[in-house]
């Protein structure tokens, strides 16, 4: 079998590709550690768990970059939960990527068998963990739902009304 010939320039000249900087290639200049794109900003502080369970969660959230991440002690205001934690992801996608890395550190902490609502669509994923109750949504349907002011101290349901 012939060796394959290296390839060069039509004109007859040869090409030396080896000098080429990073400057020539705005994609893969250095990086500065800042994301320019917008839609990678952080939303505010991540909220700290007191369990190493919420912990581990509220960790693999802000790791896979889901946005908006609320977390809600429901301790005293419901039996059905200690705590409640309500991301968002960019897209179906993204949404879906959140739950399965979610379902995966549940396992890791003995949760294995964690009821999940919503997968298929992955506009609103609902987790159950038993202690912790997990809401995945897209920014449109999160804002639709808002489920935040629902468990919210001041809600205005929850507070007298001024007579």
């Amino acid at each position: 079998m012939d060796p394959i010939e290296p390839i060069h320039a039509e004109d007859g000249d040869d090409e030396d590709l080896s000098d080429d900087s990073a400057e020539d290639f705005p994609l893969f200049g250095e990086d500065d550690g800042d994301d320019d794109d917008a839609s990678f900003e952080r939303q505010g502080e991540v909220p700290t768990g007191t369990t190493p369970l919420e912990v581990a969660l509220l960790t693999k959230l802000d790791d896979d970059k889901a946005q908006d991440i609320v977390l809600i002690d429901l301790k005293g205001k419901s039996p059905m939960a200690d705590t409640m934690i309500v991301a968002s992801g960019r897209s179906h996608r993204h949404v879906g990527a959140l739950a399965d890395h979610l379902l995966r550190t549940l396992k890791d902490h003995g949760l294995g068998r964690a009821k999940v609502e919503g997968l298929p669509h992955c506009d609103w994923v609902l987790i159950d963990a038993g202690d912790v109750i997990i809401h995945l949504f897209r920014p449109e349907v999160r804002v639709f739902y808002n489920i935040e002011k629902i468990w919210a101290v001041d809600s205005a349901h929850r507070t007298p009304a001024s007579v």
